[in-house]
């Protein structure tokens, strides 16, 4: 793939990228795992995580679907996978793992987000790293009970068109059912509803508490109070990361 062309990139966004690499040049190396059920605030937390420590994010579900949109050889094989129907291997998402591992942009480390889901997968996981002489640093536990999850996914609406959140409870907008900007309808989540979400919990319970053991026999983990408020979670992480 060819180098992009200096020049026609702003030099804001050249002088912003100078800046980010030089604060990121005192950074020591961090290679994350976030673990949570639906709900938990990964994702509200990992562009703070991802900021601080300067670490590429690593969302397997829209790597498989970028590497079989580019056509790379592993993402072909995905591609075949996808339109047959079928998993994708575990031995072929972590090989789409290792390919993004040589990213400028994961120079520090990472951050994984949905993957391992089970045992083997974090085995095979380990056993990559430890061919480059690396390794999981920390696991972060995003533990929260069932029935805040609940509260939270089931009373949360949005507007399609900008991806504006609103919260029944927490964060209501100014006329119920109606996005605060534009006055549009507001809308639920095909999976915000509270079936949809106690079979997701209940998979994620089943496949994932044997990773975290997994990974605490290992010293890895550390448990996060997740429904605390983001500061405290941050603070939390913050402290785990140390």
């Amino acid at each position: 793939m060819a180098a992009p062309n200096l020049e026609d990139v702003g030099s804001a966004a050249l002088f912003a990228e100078m800046l980010r690499r030089f604060k990121c040049a005192t950074k020591g190396e961090k290679r994350i795992i976030l673990v949570g059920p639906p709900g938990c605030g990964k994702g509200t937390q990992s562009p703070f995580i991802k900021e601080e420590y300067c670490l590429c994010h690593l969302a397997t579900g829209d790597m498989l679907r970028n590497a079989a949109i580019k056509g790379t050889p592993l993402g072909l094989e995905v591609k075949a996978a996808m339109e047959s129907g079928k998993l994708v291997s575990d031995d072929l998402v972590v090989g789409i793992i290792d390919d993004a591992l040589k990213r400028p942009a994961c120079e520090k480390g990472f951050i994984l987000d949905g993957f391992p889901r089970t045992v083997v997968q974090a085995e095979k996981l380990d056993a990559m790293l430890a061919r480059q002489n690396q390794q999981i640093d920390r696991v972060l536990n995003f533990a929260i009970p069932d029935a805040v999850l609940v509260e939270r996914v089931t009373g949360r609406w949005v507007h399609p068109p900008s991806g504006r959140s609103y919260h029944t409870k927490f964060a209501a907008p100014k006329v119920p059912g109606r996005d605060d900007i534009t006055g549009e309808p507001l809308i639920q989540r095909k999976d915000d509803n509270i079936n949809t979400l106690k079979s997701r919990l209940e998979a994620f319970h089943k496949q994932t508490s044997p990773v975290i053991e997994y990974y605490t026999r290992k010293h890895k983990v550390t448990t996060l109070t997740a429904d605390s408020s983001f500061s405290e979670v941050s603070r939390q992480i913050e402290s785990a990361l140390q």
